[in-house]
């Protein structure tokens, strides 16, 4: 009974392309909001750099305003892209690079199981991009 249920639900071939351009879109609307939330809402953020369980590490890596502002600009820079299929593989790219270091620091602490595993399941998001490419409607298949 499920699996006939299952073969109800494939949509075939028709929506592929359709969903490439929603998928990058969704993907990359956390990067653009969150990295303009690094610029907005410092404070806040810097907050949760002083209650991390890793804040020396931090502050071993370099000054955490700094750190924000960089990947604040990153998020926005290569969310953008990413929406646009824009370099997207250098775009997924950095931005799993830039999300390591976020989800090891802030989110690997007491009672942050939640942003945990979404910044995880966001990473998978990213790996699938970087591997696949950007799908249909994109920048980067009208490059030469």
């Amino acid at each position: 009974m499920l699996r006939k249920i299952e073969r109800k639900l494939d949509r075939g071939e028709r929506y592929t392309s359709t969903i490439d351009p929603i998928f990058r879109l969704l993907t990359s609307l956390i990067f653009i909001i969150g990295g303009l939330g690094h610029f907005g809402r410092a404070d806040d953020m810097l907050l949760r750099v002083e209650e991390s369980p890793w804040r020396a590490y931090i502050l071993a890596i370099g000054d955490p305003l700094w750190l924000l502002r960089l990947s604040g600009a990153v998020f926005v820079a290569a969310g953008v892209t990413l929406t646009l299929g824009w370099m997207t593989r250098l775009s997924a790219l950095a931005l799993f690079v830039t999300l390591i270091p976020i989800t090891i620091t802030i989110h690997f602490a007491p009672d942050h199981v939640g942003p945990l595993f979404k910044n995880v399941a966001i990473m998978g998001a990213l790996l699938f991009l970087f591997v696949r490419g950007p799908g249909a409607y994109a920048s980067d298949n009208t490059a030469s």
